[in-house]
């Protein structure tokens, strides 16, 4: 948590209905999802970039093959990052800062202030999910069940 509130001093965050307005302005900014694939398949908001945060140095940089083209053109362009609670993401920014990115932001609560305001989320079928549902998931440690085979309820 250290490191956390270290790059809070760096990286501004903004509020889930910050973030809503600004996708609802459509200014050409980046909404980047860091969390897994599992995470983002469950849910996610639409017209988001996911670039889970193991890749995410290699993908902003050429050469690489996880690099994502759209992210590396991307320094001096709005970014905002997001994930479950908002921890990894301010985390991810601040590394993109140290970087060489200009304008990185991170979404304070994450995703479960964005589902706590019933903003919608979608699924891998880009279905819109109930609230509630997402709520279950967020607390049920969704990906860690996938990832210990003694606890594979959500598979079965």
């Amino acid at each position: 948590m250290d490191l956390v509130a270290e790059a809070r001093e760096y990286v501004e965050e903004l509020f889930p209905w910050d973030v809503d307005e600004l996708i609802k302005k459509n200014n050409g900014a980046l909404i980047l999802d860091i969390r897994e694939e599992c995470e983002f398949s469950a849910y996610h908001i639409e017209h988001t970039m996911l670039v889970p945060r193991g890749i995410l140095e290699t993908a902003c940089e050429e050469d690489y093959e996880d690099s994502v083209p759209e992210l590396i053109a991307a320094r001096d362009r709005e970014i905002v990052l997001i994930c479950r609670s908002g921890n990894r993401s301010l985390l991810a920014a601040r590394t993109m800062q140290v970087m060489g990115y200009n304008n990185v932001k991170s979404m304070k609560t994450g995703l479960r202030g964005w589902n706590d305001y019933e903003l919608p989320l979608r699924n891998i079928r880009k279905e819109i999910l109930d609230p509630e549902d997402v709520d279950e998931m967020l607390n049920a440690g969704f990906c860690s069940q996938l990832m210990h085979p003694d606890r594979r309820t959500i598979l079965s």
